[in-house]
């Protein structure tokens, strides 16, 4: 086939409008050009053709036998190439998935987790976006979502995930590897601090009277804030979920067998149309199994 010898495929376009219609106007309103673009296009069409497609009768136009056989034929091309067009569409949409979640949590359990499940799908490509806002599941091309609080979030279907808890965790090399023996003893110490996620409730568990600390930064990341206690800033009120990997690896140490449930949880969150789609449902499924494991 040589394409070299097709006619212009806008005066194409506008011809089988044309030729569907029986009217210049509304085939113009319809492919957005003016009456008189849609005029022009056909005429040069017919020229190009050297056959003429209506029968023109003032301003009246009437579709002839070859018009009619040209029209079902360039319909039927446009059909198969639109069919095409979504089947590609739809096998790429198949290939991606788009994932949100908080920072910190992104970076601190699901990323380390995801390689396995990439390993199960390696033809599939994985978006994950991590922020602290709320994504538009639609405009940014979220397939699904984590999010930590109460677990309304309207226009999606919310389902929980896992809780959390808190607890204080430090370096080892903290203040020379002297660390805190008592609650008590924390009086003394340098705090470190995540917004929203204050320290007065684990006083209270651990039957202290202290006030909330006032000084020194304020973290907005709780993935932050466990890297600067990685650091040796200080003591940090660490999320169990986040602060994990650091106690596994040494670099953390756990202070004390107190700990505080978090008022929120995770949950997953999408919209309701997601599950249509099989890379979705296999990512629920095994973010739910990971989740499982991991309170074993």
């Amino acid at each position: 086939m040589d394409i070299r010898k097709l006619p212009n495929l806008a005066a194409l376009r506008a011809f089988e409008a044309a030729a569907r219609h029986q009217n210049f106007s509304k085939a113009a309103e319809e492919i957005h050009l003016t009456h008189g673009a849609v005029s022009h296009q056909v005429r040069a069409l017919e020229e190009e053709l050297n056959v003429e497609l209506f029968a023109r009768h003032g301003k009246r136009l009437v579709l002839n036998a070859e018009g009619e056989r040209y029209a079902a034929a360039i319909r039927l091309c446009l059909q198969n190439l639109v069919e095409a067009t979504e089947q590609l569409q739809k096998r790429n949409q198949q290939k991606r998935l788009g994932v949100t979640s908080l920072p910190s949590f992104a970076a601190r359990w699901l990323s380390p987790r995801l390689g396995r499940f990439i390993e199960h799908y390696p033809d599939l490509e994985v978006s994950l976006q991590s922020s602290n806002q709320l994504a538009d599941f639609s405009r940014d091309s979220i397939d699904i979502g984590i999010r930590f609080g109460l677990g309304n979030y309207p226009g999606l279907v919310s389902e929980f995930l896992m809780g959390d808890t808190y607890y204080p965790v430090v370096s080892p090399r903290y203040h020379g590897g002297q660390l805190p023996q008592s609650p008590a003893e924390l009086a003394a110490s340098h705090l470190l601090r995540c917004e929203e996620e204050p320290w007065e409730p684990w006083f209270r568990a651990a039957g202290l009277d202290n006030e909330e600390p006032t000084n020194g930064l304020v973290y907005q990341d709780a993935s932050i804030l466990a890297r600067a206690a990685v650091d040796g800033q200080g003591i940090a009120l660490g999320r169990h979920a986040i602060v994990q990997s650091d106690i596994e690896s040494g670099q953390l140490v756990r202070l004390f067998d107190i700990d505080i449930p978090s008022p929120v949880s995770y949950h997953l969150v999408y919209q309701e149309q997601a599950l249509q789609k099989p890379q979705v449902r296999a990512f629920r499924e095994w973010l739910l199994n990971e989740v499982a494991m991991a309170k074993r």
